[in-house]
């Protein structure tokens, strides 16, 4: 049997990006994938600012935001805009960019930090002890077993890991015939994601660039026909309906149909179990939050992970339920209302679709609330500014997401403040501003006047 801190089911991006950070932090990560080779296929397609930040205080945006083409914002429904220019962040737009290429980066980066990913390998039984979890799996080798002191679930919708741990997965099938496509179009709509609906359908259009988009459609006349095939005469004619164009739809090289369903866990953690991404949460593709909020879940938890493994207090490890939980919901919220209003029947919806909202998203604060939640960079852990994202601030050595890099806690100094003795890497920033905290996921965990000392309190909290 094989001995290893963390192993985790799951070799897309919130399973690599886990494995990631507890490499990082010098503990030993087993990932465990069924598929013989990496999926070339792409169902997500945008990178959120959110996300971006958060690759960004790892060294991996710039590599990224080379793959793809940025996205200012989202078109709803002629009218209606979600501006995405005006966020306070250096990444003010979507990347728009095929799932596999956020998978290859992630998984690179696991590997060259010492993760050990084992493909072919199929989760069969699992079993809890008081000072581990034991995990048996069929390779090509025959069976293996791995003893871990945790394992994380990161293996999708059909959750092998959640079904042994004996978690429900509540919820509901929201639509079942959601057609996916890699389209080329003659003539396509400007460098922005645009989403539109008629009565009896809906399309979505986000650009790769050089031509190419990710298109989604969805055509109420397939809803219950198990028979369904799309088809490129399929997603040529929604487009005109939903859109009034089929904006010179010239070749798909890629079609799917894929069922779309509204589901959540009651909790995240059983015992020594996680759960993360997909298998923790499921919900509509509107808003693109899915890859994204599963990156973050893994960005949340696996600094937690090694930080107990280094001696923090167990208990760190519930507030990955009590801070991702909450964001799951959110999310499925969300997403859930924005499906619902894109393929709502009723007069009353579709006119508020076709006029309120429009108005509503033209006012400013508005505007930005919803900028911030589609994006996640309205995302926050607590009331005040402990827990709130940190920004990007100046310090007078670099960024602070540079300073971020090396996965560990980052003190940043007032300007005029004397320095400090610290187990951290510290800093002074450059404006003006209090004393700030920052834990390894760019979160504040306190701030005040470095000359209080309360910073060590804060720090203690998370790391003894």
């Amino acid at each position: 049997m094989d001995t290893v801190d963390v192993l985790v089911v799951g070799a897309g991006p919130t399973g690599c990006m886990l494995a990631g950070e507890v490499a990082l932090a010098g503990r030993s990560v087993v990932v465990l994938d069924k598929h013989e080779a990496p999926s070339p296929l792409s169902r997500a397609f945008g990178v959120h600012a959110r996300t971006m930040e958060a690759l960004d205080t790892r060294g991996l945006a710039d590599e990224l935001r080379s793959t793809g083409t940025a996205s200012p914002g989202l078109a709803l429904w002629r009218g209606a805009e979600v501006n995405l220019t005006r966020l306070p962040s250096p990444f003010p737009y979507l990347l728009v960019t095929p799932q596999v290429n956020v998978d290859t980066l992630l998984e690179k980066r696991a590997r060259n930090h010492g993760a050990d990913v084992v493909r072919g390998a199929t989760v069969t039984k699992l079993w809890q002890h008081e000072d581990g979890v034991v995990v048996r799996a069929t390779t090509a080798s025959g069976e293996r077993e791995w003893k871990a002191s945790y394992v994380v679930g990161a293996d999708g919708v059909r959750s092998t890991v959640r079904d042994l741990v004996g978690q429900p997965f509540p919820g509901e099938v929201l639509l079942k015939s959601i057609v996916l496509a890699d389209a080329y179009l003659g003539d396509p709509p400007a460098s922005i994601v645009t989403v539109d609906a008629a009565e009896d359908c809906f399309a979505f259009l986000a650009p790769f660039g050089d031509g190419w988009f990710r298109v989604i459609v969805w055509d109420r006349r397939f809803e219950d026909d198990p028979a369904f095939q799309p088809s490129e005469a399929m997603v040529r004619d929604v487009l005109t309906r939903a859109t009034g164009t089929d904006f010179g739809l010239r070749e798909i090289r890629w079609l799917s149909r894929f069922q779309s369903d509204e589901r959540q866990v009651e909790s995240y953690r059983t015992g020594r179990v996680f759960l993360a991404g997909d298998a923790a949460h499921v919900h509509s593709p509107a808003g693109g939050q899915g890859m994204n909020t599963g990156i973050q879940d893994a960005l949340n938890l696996g600094w937690k992970l090694a930080a107990v493994l280094r001696g923090a207090d167990p208990a760190v490890l519930d507030t990955y339920q009590s801070e991702r939980h909450p964001v799951g919901k959110l999310v499925l919220r969300s997403s859930g209302a924005t499906i619902r209003l894109m393929t709502a029947r009723s007069r009353a919806a579709r006119a508020f679709r076709r006029v309120v909202l429009p108005f509503l998203l033209g006012r400013e604060k508005v505007a930005r609330k919803a900028a911030g939640m589609f994006s996640g960079v309205g995302i926050s852990y607590g009331r005040g500014l402990v827990g709130s994202r940190a920004a990007d601030v100046q310090l007078r050595d670099g960024r602070l997401f540079e300073a971020l890099r090396r996965g560990g806690f980052v003190l940043v100094l007032e300007n005029d403040a004397a320095s400090v003795t610290a187990p951290i890497p510290t800093a002074h920033r450059l404006d003006g501003g209090p004393a700030l905290l920052v834990r390894p996921d760019g979160y504040l965990a306190w701030a005040g006047s470095s000359a209080s000392g309360d910073w060590r309190a804060a720090l203690d909290r998370w790391t003894k």
